[in-house]
């Protein structure tokens, strides 16, 4: 029960991530904090053909500490608020068409980090981002189509060049999936979701292998995405800055 986890908390010596408040992972306060506008967050610069990807908050601070907290500590509770944060880029990139049929195709994670980590945190966030979005009436639907090939290692340290050569054909969308997919679901626009933006590369590879099969990718959603500028590129008119954009 939510009510008990304060007190668990508190037994268990847990303190917020974000002003180290004895008591849960994320406080009232802290929480409150996570609801920054979302905002279009195109890398620098970005991988060529790349959707329009979007992005609830940048990746630092309280944001990265859940995202960190998730991944490499397994605090399973914050799935919870990177879900919220997930809902907020998911809205953005949807516009104003929630009653459209919408697929969210997580991007995978290395089968043995799953098992070293025992969970698969993109894909735990993104069904709940989706839980919070069907409640508020969007028709969303989590489509776990990608699979990793083997030979892909962890992008931690690798520069934007080196993240690319990674992840070229990397990712791949089995028939059986599809035939699973077009038995539950009609015609839908699909989003790839993601944890984290950096070099557009991981996303810039799903889409490419979902385009593959057929499949129409109309944007990316990000918790957070790294803002960052690569030296003497000159900022394109056609590619908006990192900053907060809202629907009118």
């Amino acid at each position: 029960m939510r009510v008990l986890d304060p007190v668990r908390d508190l037994l268990l010596g847990t303190q917020c991530l974000g002003c180290a408040r004895p008591g849960r992972l994320v406080c009232r306060a802290c929480a409150a904090l996570l609801d920054p506008p979302p905002f279009v967050c195109w890398p620098s610069p970005p991988p060529p053909g790349l959707v329009t990807p979007w992005a609830a908050a940048t990746y630092d601070g309280l944001a990265r500490d859940l995202i960190l907290g998730l991944k490499e500590r397994a605090l399973l509770p914050l799935a919870d608020p990177l879900a919220v944060l997930l809902a907020t880029a998911l809205r953005a990139a949807i516009g104003p068409g929630r009653e459209t049929p919408w697929l969210l195709v997580p991007v995978p994670s290395r089968r043995v980090t799953v098992r070293a980590r025992g969970h698969d945190a993109t894909r735990a966030v993104t069904s709940g981002a989706a839980g919070l979005l069907r409640r508020e009436g969007y028709a969303v639907t989590v489509a776990p189509l990608l699979h990793l090939r083997p030979g892909v290692v962890d992008q931690s340290g690798l520069d934007a060049d080196a993240r690319q050569r990674n992840l070229a054909g990397s990712m791949t969308c089995p028939a059986s999936g599809l035939r699973r997919l077009a038995h539950r679901q009609g015609r839908a626009r699909v989003l790839v979701c993601d944890d984290v933006v950096t070099t557009g590369s991981t996303v810039r590879e799903a889409q490419r292998a979902l385009q593959e099969v057929g499949l129409v990718v109309r944007a990316v959603a990000a918790v957070a995405a790294t803002v960052r500028r690569a030296p003497g590129w000159p900022r394109d008119p056609g590619y908006p800055a990192y900053g907060p954009v809202s629907w009118s």
